[in-house]
C-alpha cells in the first residue's frame, strides 16, 4: 500500500533560484577540555568567525532571519546566522566574548532543566548576560529528550501530551528567566520524524534540526538544516564550503521503501534501505548530483523519469543516518546541497541506540 507524505515536502512547484537563502552554523561546546565529538577548539572557533568578516558576510539574528524568510524580504546573497545547542558553559566562556567583541548576534537553544546544574552548563544569570549584548535565549526542550521516542506502554496521545509539555515548561521557563522567548525549537540530538513536525507545527516553533543544508524561503520551517561543527568537521576548508553553499532546487522530495512503496514517516527499521527522491526543477543537475551516507561514503543514484533516485549501498544501522547530496553550482566553489535524515530502531522496532 502507497502512503503518501508529500503533503508536507512539497515545496514550491516553480523555483526561483533563491537570492532569499541563508546559511544556519550549529555550535555545541567551543572548548579544548570537552568531548571531541561535539567540541570545537576556542582558535579552530575565532578562525572561522575571522573568515566571515574577511569575507563580508552578513550575520544576522536568527529570528530576524526566519521573519524575513516568510515574509519574502531579500536577504544579502552571503548571510549566515549562528547557533548553539545544549546549554553548556564552553559557550559562555568562550564563544561569547568573540562573538560580543564583533558585535554579532547568535542563538543560544538551552535545555532547561540543565541550567545551573554544574559547571558544565550555563547559569542563568549567564544567559541574561548574553540576551543583554545579542544574544537570542531559544527552546531546546526541558529534558532534552530523545523527541520521537515512544515509552514502553505509552499510547499515542499521552505521547504527544509528554512532548508538548516537554516544549511548553521549556518555552515558559525562558521567559521567566529572560522576559521573552522566540517561538523556535532546536530538536534534542537533532531528531525528528513526521509526528514531531507535527507537534511543533501546531504549537507554532519554527524547528530547527541538525542535519547540512541552507535554509531557504520554500523550505520546510519544522525541518529546518544547520551546519553542524564539532569533532571531525572543525577545519577551516570544510567551513568554507559549507557557509558558501546554496539549497539545492528541489521541487518536490518523497521517501520510498522500495521503488513501488512510498514510506509514511522517517522512521524506518535496522537493515532497511530506504530511497530518497528529488524532483529538481533544474534538469541540468539531474546527471550531476553526488550522494553519501553516514559511515558509508558514496551510494547510489539513479535517474528515473527526470527524477533522482538515492539509496545506501549496505543496511542502515540503528541510530541517525544522514544522506547528503551535492551539485556543483556552476560557480566557483559554490555547490547546491540538500540532506535528509533517517532514525532508524532495531529490528523488531524498539530503539536501542543510546548518546
Amino acid at each position: 500500500m502507497r502512503v503518501n507524505i508529500r503533503w508536507w515536502l512539497l515545496f514550491a512547484a516553480c523555483w526561483c533560484l533563491p537570492a532569499n537563502a541563508a546559511v544556519v552554523v550549529l555550535y555545541h561546546h567551543v572548548s579544548n577540555n570537552t568531548p571531541k565529538s561535539t567540541s570545537i577548539s576556542p582558535a579552530a572557533f575565532e578562525a572561522q568567525m575571522d573568515y566571515l568578516a574577511d569575507n563580508n558576510f552578513t550575520i544576522v539574528p536568527l529570528p530576524e532571519l526566519v521573519e524575513k524568510l516568510r515574509k519574502g524580504e531579500p536577504l544579502p546573497d552571503k548571510t549566515v546566522a549562528i547557533s548553539f545547542d545544549d546549554s553548556y558553559a564552553s559557550v559562555y566562556e568562550s564563544a561569547y566574548p568573540r562573538l560580543k567583541k564583533r558585535g554579532w548576534p547568535f542563538t543560544f537553544f538551552v535545555n532547561t532543566d540543565s541550567v545551573g546544574e554544574s559547571k558544565l552548563f550555563v547559569s542563568w544569570d549567564q544567559l541574561r548576560e548574553m540576551a543583554k549584548h545579542g544574544a537570542t535565549i531559544a527552546n531546546h526542550t526541558s529534558t532534552h529528550t530523545h523527541l520521537p521516542r515512544n515509552n514502553p506502554g505509552e499510547s499515542k496521545s499521552d505521547y504527544r501530551a509528554r512532548i508538548r509539555a516537554d516544549i511548553e515548561k521549556a518555552q515558559q521557563k525562558i521567559k521567566q528567566e529572560i522576559g521573552d522567548a522566540p517561538m523556535m525549537l532546536a530538536y534534542p540530538f537533532g531528531e525528528y520524524d513526521v509526528e514531531v513536525q507535527q507537534i511543533a507545527k501546531k504549537m507554532g516553533y519554527i524547528a530547527f534540526g541538525q542535519q547540512s543544508g541552507v535554509l531557504y524561503e520554500q523550505g520546510d520551517l519544522q525541518a529546518v538544516p544547520r551546519f553542524p561543527f564539532g569533532g571531525s568537521f572543525t577545519e577551516l576548508d570544510d567551513f568554507i564550503m559549507k557557509v558558501n553553499t546554496k539549497p539545492m532546487p528541489t521541487s518536490a522530495v518523497s521517501f520510498f521503501a522500495n521503488k513501488q512503496d512510498e514510506l509514511e514517516n522517517l522512521t524506518v527499521r535496522a537493515g532497511d534501505r530506504p530511497w530518497l527522491v528529488l524532483k529538481l526543477s533544474d534538469a541540468s543537475l539531474l546527471k550531476k548530483i553526488n550522494c553519501f551516507a553516514t559511515g558509508q561514503g558514496p551510494i547510489t543514484v539513479e535517474v528515473i523519469d527526470q527524477q533522482v533516485w538515492a539509496q545506501a549501498k549496505q543496511p542502515l544501522s540503528t541510530g541517525r543516518t544522514r544522506y547528503n547530496c551535492t551539485a556543483y553550482s556552476g560557480e566557483k566553489g559554490r555547490f547546491y546541497w540538500y540532506t535528509q535524515q533517517w532514525l532508524a530502531t532495531d529490528k523488531n522496532g524498539n530503539w536501542t541506540y543510546k548518546d
